[in-house]
């Protein structure tokens, strides 16, 4: 019956000393076992010098020398004598023989051959002589390949390829070398399934511990080399140099790029600003030939008509009572108003060259062709006042709402007055116009955007000359509102007291000319300058001093009730 598995190697080392001494001296046995174990094979049968180089020629010859050499028979034949336990040599060679003839078991010795040197160098002996120092050690290690081609270590010339191709071998190094002979018992001897798995896991295991040392010796070995290696370094000083004059070259790529983008954004520059130059020359120098024949044409109209003026008054306006001659100045004053240059030119050239009845002949008859034209003018314009008034009708008599109620003349003059206020563009504009309406209406009738909206879009279809007349309306309303009390100093306003008396006022409507000049002598005269509003009237041909603070006031009151009226619709759409 097998015994129980060992649980440690002294009781199992006891074990088999017992069972050794059952049958012979447990010493003589393990003293040759331990002779056997560490002979050395080759220098037995004479080949040292050989070694693992040895051919089974070699091998079988050498033994047949030995055999012939150490046999005790042959010992004996040949007259020595033989002494008692002097077999033993003659045992080492058998034992030697048994182990080289099996390419198994000399493969087992000679991954443990004892004149091997397992010695690494370290790295200050490489650093000092790499190739003395390391070549030889990799020649030695070599044995141990699997792999028959290996590359050397080749010299300090050796290219890039031929050095990676080196240290790529060494580092993926794959050894055939085992470490079976250094087993300590060998499992054929057990004497149980379980002894025999016991030594077997514990053969494994030594071996495992022992091809893994090695493995670090190899890769300790490759590494030392690669860190002393001067090519390795000339190598890494040449790839960092490459890379550093790749590095510099795409960085003067680079700016050599945005040096050719900058000259291009500079030259489109200096292109596009030529090209405005010459554009604008070419618009100032337009500018100054429409300017310049727009003066011409002023000077000729003016020459023309001054021309016109001084030949009616030379010949008395061609008429020998007076009353005949005041109507024919204010015809002659109205031709000079209406007709163009060519008109006025050959109006000139007719009176200048013929006789007195055929120049007042022609002059007669410019002034009829000029009556004849504004009396069509007026017909135009009445028959446009009654398309309005019969388009109000229509509107008020849709519906009693006071949506729908019709729109006087102040209302209408009112929606003119905030369509101009009130320009396109306006936040909300149509609902800012509708609460001015409502603001400064004296009707009542409050009117909604769509309202306002609706009643402009039918204003926009009218003659532009009914809007004139419904602005003359208008201000000829407020002229007899405000000339019922007669301006005094006591009841004037206070900017206008100092000078209500003595000075005349222009009651007629203000022109845009006189509006723009107005607006550019308040800019050119600020506050602080003396005499400011003498100053700003003498700039406005036409205008006292009083109609200018009067209209610098209505402009105020004005903006604020703009401003007013845009601040109530803004609230009321933030609500």
């Amino acid at each position: 019956m097998c015994r129980p598995r060992f649980k440690s190697w002294r009781k199992r080392r006891s074990c088999l000393r017992k069972r050794r001494m059952r049958s012979c001296s447990w010493r003589s046995i393990d003293t040759l076992f331990l002779m056997l174990q560490n002979q050395d094979h080759y220098a037995v049968l004479g080949l040292a010098h050989v070694r693992y180089k040895a051919t089974q020629k070699q091998i079988k010859a050498a033994h047949k020398a030995m055999v012939l050499k150490h046999h005790p028979d042959k010992r004996k034949a040949a007259g020595e004598q033989i002494v008692e336990g002097d077999n033993d040599y003659f045992t080492c060679i058998t034992k030697a023989m048994e182990m080289l003839s099996d390419p198994v078991k000399r493969r087992a010795f000679d991954s443990v051959d004892p004149t091997f040197d397992n010695m690494v160098p370290s790295k200050a002996e490489g650093k000092e002589n790499f190739f003395v120092v390391f070549a030889p050690v990799f020649e030695r290690n070599s044995r141990w390949s699997v792999k028959k081609h290996i590359s050397s270590l080749g010299s300090m010339d050796a290219s890039f390829e031929e050095v990676d191709n080196f240290y790529s071998f060494w580092y993926n190094f794959d050894s055939w070398r085992e470490f079976s002979y250094l087993d300590e018992e060998e499992k054929e001897k057990a004497e149980c399934r379980d002894e025999r798995r016991w030594i077997e896991k514990q053969n494994r295991a030594s071996r495992a511990q022992r091809k893994k040392e090695e493995m670090n010796r190899i890769r300790t070995l490759v590494d030392t080399a690669y860190n002393c290696d001067p090519r390795i370094k000339k190598f890494k000083e040449e790839e960092k140099a490459r890379k550093e004059s790749e590095k510099k070259a795409k960085a003067e790529a680079k700016k050599r790029e945005q040096e050719e983008k900058e000259r291009a954004r500079q030259a489109e520059e200096e292109a596009a600003r030529m090209r405005r130059e010459k554009e604008e020359e070419a618009a100032r120098q337009a500018a100054q030939q429409a300017k310049k024949e727009k003066e011409a044409q002023k000077k000729a109209i003016k020459k023309e008509r001054q021309k016109l003026r001084t030949t009616c008054k030379t010949h008395s306006y061609f008429t020998d009572s007076e009353a005949d001659g005041v109507r024919m100045m204010e015809e002659v004053e109205k031709l000079c108003d209406r007709l163009e240059l060519t008109s006025l030119q050959t109006l000139n050239e007719a009176l200048a060259s013929g006789s007195k009845e055929r120049s007042k002949a022609a002059l007669e008859n410019q002034v009829q062709e000029v009556n004849d034209q504004m009396q069509k003018e007026k017909e135009v314009e009445m028959q446009a006042q009654q398309a309005a008034r019969g388009a109000e009708h229509t509107s008020a008599g849709g519906g009693g709402g006071a949506n729908n109620r019709g729109w006087n003349e102040e209302d209408l003059q009112l929606l003119i007055k905030a369509v101009n206020l009130f320009p396109a563009g306006t936040n909300a504009r149509w609902e800012v116009i509708a609460n001015y309406m409502n603001q400064h209406s004296s009707s009542g009738v409050k009117r909604t955007a769509k309202d306002v909206i609706n009643k402009a879009k039918t204003l926009q279809k009218l003659d532009p000359h009914q809007k004139d007349e419904i602005n003359r309306k208008a201000f000829e309303k407020f002229k007899k509102e405000h000339s019922v009390v007669p301006q005094t100093v006591d009841n004037a306003v206070p900017s206008e007291r100092f000078d209500a008396v003595g000075a005349e006022s222009n009651s007629s409507p203000w022109t845009t000319e006189e509006q723009k000049l107005l607006e550019q002598a308040l800019k050119t005269y600020p506050v602080n300058t003396a005499e400011r509003w003498e100053k700003i009237s003498d700039a406005v041909p036409g205008r006292s001093k009083k109609d200018c603070m009067k209209r610098y006031k209505e402009l105020v009151e004005m903006i604020k009730a703009k401003k007013a009226a845009q601040e109530q619709v803004t609230a009321k759409n933030k609500k």
